[in-house]
């Protein structure tokens, strides 16, 4: 008998499972994504898909209050390679806290629901991150 009843509830629950990843996919892919080029500590390079907004003539992306690891990643290296309309160039980074809440009302108007599912799964924007992309010379 218990294991009709982790049968009956297991299914469901996996669809569930399912149904919310689609829903994210959807929600994070159906406007602009850009690549982002990182490497691990073992020199392999792994390609993290990301939102980007354009504010005062640079790039910005934007981590959540709690990190991530393609953060920790960027954090490793003084040059990062992004891929924008299928065209990869390098770039310098820094954090701009103090334009947090411009990029987050861009992301906002450039995102939609999207930006605000994603934001209400993942606990809000507070304390996100700004990344200002410089293209390098």
């Amino acid at each position: 008998m218990k294991l009709s009843l982790v049968y009956k509830f297991s299914i469901p629950l996996t669809g569930l499972i399912i149904l919310i990843y689609l829903i994210q996919l959807v929600a994070s892919e159906r406007v602009e994504v850009v690549k982002l080029h990182t490497t691990d500590y073992g020199g392999e390079e792994i390609i993290t898909r990301l939102w980007v907004v354009d504010y005062g003539g640079y790039q910005y992306l934007r981590v959540g209050a709690d990190g991530s690891g393609w953060f920790d990643r960027l954090q490793a290296a003084e040059m990062v390679d992004i891929t924008r309309n299928d065209r990869r160039y390098s770039y310098s980074w820094t954090t701009r806290q103090s334009k947090s809440a411009q990029i987050n009302e861009l992301m906002r108007e450039k995102y939609g629901w999207g930006d605000s599912l994603i934001g209400h799964l993942t606990g809000g924007r507070g304390g996100s991150i700004p990344i200002e992309l410089r293209l390098a010379q």
